[in-house]
């Protein structure tokens, strides 16, 4: 404590002292030395004082200012939110009002509608669904979210469309429907009350009403997740400031920024309310501010000024004690500190150190704990140590001795140590030299680690590497695997060593020159260079699968390749390469035995139809005979003349030529040739089929009718088989109409030949062969088009078989289905489809005519 003399002198030399200072200094000085000495003591703690008074007063005269900020705070961001809400809402309404006019004036159709309201809510979180509504309140269309964040409790109807007749239990009505005639008697938008929709959320619906020359025709409605409103229109740096909630006119909480149940316990200090517009309907957006300390009495800061401020007159107390003793422990803390800076080197880690004679002198608990002895059995042991093992004391007194010379390995030393139980463990150990505060080294430092945990998943590893690599050693398959940067061929196993040796270019042969090593520039391997793409996107990617010929190998391998991190951080390729030689070739001879089967069905076909083939050649032969015979007759005669013997030879030529005519379409037909798709006209397909078919019908008196529509597209098929399946069918047709006996008014079979739009095929072109016949039976219906499988006792079952092949192979479909009257079966009828050629033009011409009944006039 500074004395009389000392406070004088130092006021007498301080410079620039004012006239108060003067007048204190002779008050001072008339003070007796007993007064000076109390004066004295008492003077750091009126200070003190003063400072907490201080304190005090400018506490009290913070806290009202930060009242009144927080107060404005909380009434500005109340302002903010609900702007933010505004134009949101405004936005919206704006974009429900154009859909709304395009709906009135019939620019925008149910699909349209779905489109652009897909649109609208994607781009509003806030929007949970938008719905067309009809006058008479039937919803039209409706697009619901699908990443609705409120789960849906049980019991609760999770039909969109039932938000429109939804019971409102905050207002007791139906908030949709009142909004629903609202909008219809205003003829403008209207907002509903609040109420609780069918998936347990509290919304609020928009109702748009719809306007046409007619008058009202319905409404166009959104429905505003409240919840939603305040999680995203809310900015996330007022959310950390203060509360926002959305109350009702009676003041219920609707939602909030916090839970119901942290508004509950705390009573706002602060509130501002202001009315959410445009929704109006006595919906409220309330900003709380809550105090953050207590009272003055009861504050923290207070208390600590206190505290500090006792803690003050305590060490002006205690200063010349401390001083006294400053020294001393100054000297002790250092050796402290020096050596408790070498324990906390390895917290869990067993300490042990030694003097230089190799006396222990101290073990931390992590040692004993791992060697199982006490701290009083170790301390001041020597050579040879009890956690020693007695089958290897030589080795431990060998690096004993480099421990004292100071040659101990600084990477450690893996050793086995024994408990005290006599179980063994391993351990490594690191040593390094004790220094005190004079820089003198007074021992040795020794840590060690129980490392048996990791030692055994290492050896796990390891044995699981072996493993992982007996197995890809036994595959069939060919596993290799490539740097990218370096081009340098990483791991291959027997089968790719086998094939291919110790080649990388047979790696990038199988997967198609997908990158060269030169042409890789060196720099961050973290990256692709062909494609600048990180390493993590490449080793997301899936696997690329594809059939590949190796010249070099004569075998055709399946490829599987894809990019993965190596075992050094870099990007390499992976490839399995398995060997499909075998299969390829199945395939191939599957290939050509279809080929066969084809032609095959074909010649059955037309030896199914040789008499009527035959019959239908010597109508013109026996024509051309009788003109022959009559010109001769008429020659010799001299009856006729010139012009009558020229009418007679075209006659008869026109007879041979329909005889040249159906030898050529039938060696057309039955010609074998490998199938070719082309550029093919419907009609010129169905021509030819009828003039085949025409034969067969008119043998078993059957009436053939075709309805071909105008404007066909190309197709791209081989004319050849479609014809094959076309014939197929009418001749089938034609054969159970025959063989079930039919009444002539059932004698006929349909062709209809039309385009379609699908939903899986796009356009095609569809192929309808309706009979009238017996049909089929149900338990054939399902076996219909397997192979070898047959209705006829002598049919071999593979017509119907290659005609689903055929169609199959052009991508298209195949079916068949018995026609009902009731419980009648009526007749039969098969369809099958081609896809339409996207390149091809219409074809133009007009539609076949369809054969009339004369087909059945020249019937044997």
């Amino acid at each position: 404590m500074p004395s009389r003399s000392s406070l004088s002198t130092a006021a007498s030399r301080t410079p620039g002292v004012g006239n108060s200072n003067r007048f204190f200094w002779q008050w001072w000085r008339k003070q007796s030395p007993n007064q000076q000495d109390r004066y004295a003591t008492l003077g750091p703690l009126v200070s003190v004082l003063l400072f907490l008074a201080a304190i005090i007063v400018a506490f009290w005269y913070l806290r009202n200012e930060e009242l009144e900020r927080e107060q404005e705070s909380v009434k500005r961001d109340t302002e903010v939110v609900q702007q933010q809400i505004r134009m949101r809402m405004i936005e919206s309404q704006e974009q429900l009002l154009r859909l709304a006019r395009e709906i009135s004036i019939k620019a925008v159709n149910s699909e349209q509608f779905m489109s652009q309201a897909s649109d609208f809510v994607r781009a509003r979180p806030e929007v949970i669904s938008v719905a067309w509504t009809q006058a008479d309140e039937t919803v039209k269309a409706t697009h619901s979210a699908m990443n609705l964040y409120l789960p849906a409790p049980q019991g609760l109807n999770l039909d969109p469309y039932a938000s429109l007749s939804s019971y409102d239990p905050l207002r007791g009505v139906q908030a949709p429907q009142g909004a629903f005639r609202l909008a219809k008697e205003r003829n403008q938008p209207v907002y509903s009350q609040p109420y609780i929709n069918g998936l347990a959320a509290r919304v609020i619906q928009i109702q748009v009403p719809l306007i046409d020359s007619t008058g009202f025709i319905g409404t166009l409605s959104a429905e505003y997740s409240l919840e939603a409103l305040m999680r995203y229109m809310v900015p996330r740096e007022i959310v950390s400031r203060h509360a926002m909630s959305l109350v009702q006119s009676g003041g219920e909480v609707l939602t909030s920024t916090v839970s119901t149940s942290a508004e509950g316990s705390a009573k706002p200090t602060f509130v501002h309310e202001v009315i959410v517009t445009p929704v109006g309907n006595g919906l409220i957006l309330r900003g709380m501010g809550f105090r953050t300390s207590t009272n003055l009495v009861g504050n923290t800061l207070f208390w600590m000024v206190v505290a500090l401020s006792a803690l003050t007159v305590w060490t002006l107390v205690g200063t010349l004690r401390h001083m006294r003793r400053r020294a001393q422990i100054q000297k002790t803390l250092v050796q402290e500190t020096n050596f408790r800076r070498a324990m906390e080197n390895s917290m869990l880690t067993g300490m042990r150190t030694i003097d230089l004679e190799g006396r222990i002198t101290y073990v931390n608990p992590a040692f004993c704990a791992m060697t199982g002895f006490a701290e009083e059995e170790l301390i001041g042991c020597v050579p040879p140590y009890p956690y020693w093992p007695k089958d290897r004391l030589d080795e431990f007194n060998r690096m004993f001795q480099q421990e004292l010379l100071g040659r101990s390995p600084t990477g450690g030393v893996e050793v086995v140590m024994q408990r005290r139980d006599l179980s063994q463990f391993d351990a490594r150990m690191y040593v390094s030299p004790l220094i005190d505060s004079q820089g003198n080294q007074t021992g040795w430092m020794t840590s060690v680690t129980n490392i048996t945990e990791a030692k055994r998943v290492r050896d796990q590893l390891t044995a699981a590497h072996e493993r992982f690599t007996t197995v890809l050693e036994g595959l069939d398959a060919a596993v290799s695997v490539v740097s990218v940067q370096r081009g340098e061929l990483l791991f291959a196993n027997r089968s790719y060593r086998l094939w291919f040796g110790a080649n990388p270019g047979a790696h990038s042969e199988l997967t198609g020159g997908e990158f060269d090593p030169a042409d890789l520039a060196d720099g961050d391997e973290s990256v692709d260079n062909f494609g600048n793409l990180p390493t993590q996107e490449l080793t997301a990617a899936g696997v690329d699968a594809r059939d590949i010929y190796m010249e070099s190998a004569q075998k055709w391998f399946d490829v599987r390749a894809r990019y993965i991190q190596w075992t050094d951080g870099h990007l390499a390729q992976m490839l399995i390469a398995t060997d499909i030689t075998a299969r390829r070739q199945g395939e191939e001879a599957a290939a050509r035995q279809a080929e066969k089967a084809q032609f095959t069905s074909r010649l059955i076909t037309m030896g199914e139809m040789a008499s009527t083939v035959a019959h239908e050649l010597n109508q013109p032969l026996a024509a051309i005979s009788n003109y022959c015979s009559g010109m001769v007759s008429r020659i010799k005669s001299g009856s006729i003349g010139n012009e009558g013997l020229i009418e007679a030879l075209e006659k008869t030529s026109r007879q041979a030529q329909r005889a040249g005519q159906i030898i050529h379409r039938i060696r057309q037909f039955v010609k074998r040739s490998e199938p070719q798709r082309q550029p093919a006209r419907a009609r010129d397909i169905i021509e030819a089929v009828l003039e085949l078919a025409g034969f067969e019908m008119r043998r078993r008196r059957v009436t053939l009718n075709s309805t071909i529509a105008q404007r066909l597209p190309t197709l791209m098929v081989d004319p050849i088989l479609i014809e094959q399946v076309l014939l197929n069918l009418l001749k089938n047709a034609a054969e159970a109409i025959d063989s079930a006996q039919m009444p002539q008014s059932r004698r006929h079979v349909d062709l209809r030949v039309h385009l379609r739009k699908t939903e899986d095929q796009g356009e095609v072109v569809e192929f309808v062969v309706t009979d009238a016949g017996p049909g089929m039976k149900e338990e054939m219906s399902s076996r219909l088009f397997e192979a070898f499988h047959s209705s006829k006792a002598e049919g071999l079952g593979i017509g119907l078989s290659l005609c689903r092949s055929i169609i199959e192979s052009h991508h298209g479909r195949i079916g068949a289905e018995n026609i009902y009257n009731g419980s009648t079966v009526m007749g039969c009828k098969f369809t099958f489809t081609l896809p339409v050629d996207s390149s091809g033009a219409p074809d133009f011409s007009d539609s076949i005519t369809p054969p009339s009944n004369d087909l059945l006039a020249d019937n044997p």
